[in-house]
């Protein structure tokens, strides 16, 4: 469960630091007093999409600390990602800054930073946030099949990964087959034309990429050999041995070499110099042999000049006809004789790859009609739960049930699934999203949180307004199944039902205020003048959230609540948290019996 939450510079918070319990948490305030910040900031430290927004104006980060304690189960899981945790605590946090018209994120745990989808994928194991607009997300087929898979456990997902299999198989079956059904409408036609291709890039003997640079390398070689004679020959002359009377570079550094070797006798500071000229000597001494044995080397020869110029006009039209280059022709013509394969039948014939298909679509058939009668025994599950927790939310006479519609076969098997809801007696099922009401859909989404609850991996359930549209009997029924819901998991829940309120095992109140802050300050740089009594200040607005005692939990439910009179609003808070009292005993003495 989420154990604390720190926030720095985050939307309208400039440092806020909180403390979560267990079972249900609620956090109440004026509508626009930031409740939803709170919420944003947890949904961004677990992998949430983030905005420049999110950064407070004036600063250039912002950061978001959870920390939470681990259920056997996470511990497991985070083990398999091989990330360390000691004891059963997991510190959260994301550190948002701003850049030049973006924003960077960098998401740690336990101080170890981490990908993205690894948060992501950890967020299913700690927090799941049921916000307003999933009411508008219900009637999604998608969002539906995903509820009702999750009803049938390991088994179900099992058997779609088994679909999921099957379809692949059949698919790349398909997809050949196709391949080769086309492939036979122009065999005749490529046949002829990769035939001969094949032939005429066959017997050019194509086998190097590099043939046509060596070519031309030994092409510039042979026709300049005069020319690399006579200046191997000058070169070893400067080098070595010159016979033109003038003193080669040897023979200079060996002059050098005896100068340095008499001024050794008197100063020793020369031998590193001496040193010097004995690798250099060295090093022109053996130049001059290679490059007198480079030139007595090169030979004339007009046959195989020839041999070149007529392999590389060759090549070169060679690549001109076909538009690629030499490497590029030579994959080509890897590529023209595997078709060839294909086309003379040395692969599959078609018969065969229409029997794979068969078998691979029938086997998915299978596996679709396997899956759609788990699915059928989820369904059923999930409306028996369904109505049983509805009821208790002022719904005693609904009417709730999973229609299973045939599709053909997918990756996720061959069923369209539809909510079909009625809340009035006599009148028939109806889609939900066409059906329900505001509140009826609230009461819905909370019914289906808790029918999940007890299987659930999950350990925090966070719930932004959930209860929006109700009041009266259902407000209170609703109250008390977040309550419930509490007693096996963590729950935190905006709401503006003092009912709800009441139940809660802590309570918060959000709200804003304006302060004072220097100018300098707020934009984050040190103060350019040396007084601070002459330093402008401006107003800033920041969000506080403050834990309510007994005393302060009454003067909240009795603002939201309101009535006739201060005193009227007062008294109903009292009546709400003694009912609320009575309900918790109520609750604890049923579950320890």
């Amino acid at each position: 469960m989420l154990l604390s939450l720190q926030i720095e510079n985050f939307a309208l918070i400039d440092q806020l630091q909180l403390s979560f319990e267990g079972g249900l948490n609620v956090l109440t305030g004026e509508t626009g007093a930031g409740k939803s910040i709170v919420l944003d900031a947890i949904d961004a430290v677990l992998g949430g999409r983030v905005s420049q927004r999110m950064v407070r104006s004036g600063e250039t980060r912002a950061l978001v600390e959870a920390t939470f304690s681990l259920a056997q189960g996470t511990r497991d899981w985070l083990e398999t990602q091989q990330i360390d945790v000691e004891g059963d605590r997991l510190v959260c946090s994301r550190e948002l800054t701003l850049g030049r018209g973006t924003v960077r994120s960098r998401s740690k745990l336990n101080g170890v930073a981490v990908n993205k989808p690894l948060i992501e994928a950890l967020r299913l194991h700690l927090v799941e946030i049921t916000a307003q607009g999933q009411t508008l997300q219900v009637g999604d087929p998608v969002l539906q099949l995903a509820w009702l898979d999750g009803v049938g456990g390991d088994p179900l997902a099992q058997q779609r990964h088994q679909v999921a299999t099957d379809y692949e198989a059949a698919t790349a079956a398909h997809r050949a087959l196709e391949r080769r059904r086309r492939a036979e409408q122009q065999r005749q036609e490529q046949l002829d034309l990769f035939d001969y291709q094949c032939q005429e890039l066959s017997a050019a003997a194509l086998d190097d990429p590099e043939e046509l640079v060596q070519l031309e390398q030994e092409r510039q070689r042979l026709t300049h050999a005069v020319d690399l004679q006579q200046q191997s020959y000058q070169a070893y002359q400067i080098l070595y041995e010159n016979d033109q009377g003038d003193a080669a570079c040897s023979d200079l550094l060996g002059k050098a070499s005896q100068i340095l070797e008499e001024m050794l006798r008197y100063d020793n500071q020369v031998e590193p110099i001496l040193d010097l000229i004995h690798d250099a000597l060295t090093q022109v001494e053996e130049a001059g042999r290679q490059i007198n044995a480079y030139g007595e080397g090169i030979e004339t020869d007009p046959q195989r000049l020839e041999t070149i110029e007529n392999r590389i006009s060759q090549l070169k039209q060679l690549c001109r006809k076909y538009g690629r280059s030499l490497p590029e022709l030579i994959g080509y013509y890897q590529e023209i004789q595997a078709s060839l394969d294909a086309l003379n039948g040395e692969g599959q014939s078609l018969e065969a790859l229409e029997a794979t298909y068969e078998t691979q679509q029938a086997a998915l058939i299978d596996s679709c009609a396997t899956l759609t009668q788990q699915r059928q025994k989820a369904a059923q599950l999930l409306a028996n739960r369904l109505v049983a927790e509805l009821k208790p939310l002022a719904m005693e006479q609904v009417q709730f049930k999973v229609a299973l519609t045939p599709l053909p076969p997918t990756a996720t098997g061959a069923d369209q699934v539809e909510f079909l809801f009625s809340p009035n007696p006599g009148e028939p099922l109806q889609p939900l999203a066409d059906t329900a009401s505001g509140g009826e859909m609230s009461r819905f989404l909370l019914a289906l949180k808790a029918s999940f609850s007890e299987a659930a991996a999950v350990g925090t359930l966070v719930f932004d307004e959930i209860d929006v549209g109700v009041s009266g009997r259902v407000a209170q029924a609703i109250a008390e199944k977040l309550y419930h819901l509490g007693r096996s998991q963590q729950v935190l829940c905006v709401t503006h039902q003092p009912m709800v309120a009441a139940m809660a095992d802590a309570h918060f109140r959000v709200g804003k205020e304006t302060i004072e802050q220097p100018v300098a300050a707020a934009k984050g740089r040190k103060a350019s003048r040396t007084s601070t009594a002459t330093q402008e200040d401006q107003v800033r607005t920041v969000v506080r959230v403050k834990p309510l005692d007994v005393a302060e939990r009454r003067d909240e439910l009795a603002q939201l609540a309101g009535g006739q009179s201060h005193q009227d609003a007062l008294s109903f808070a009292e009546a709400l948290l003694a009912q609320a009292q009575t309900l918790r005993v109520e609750a604890a003495s049923s579950s320890s019996s």
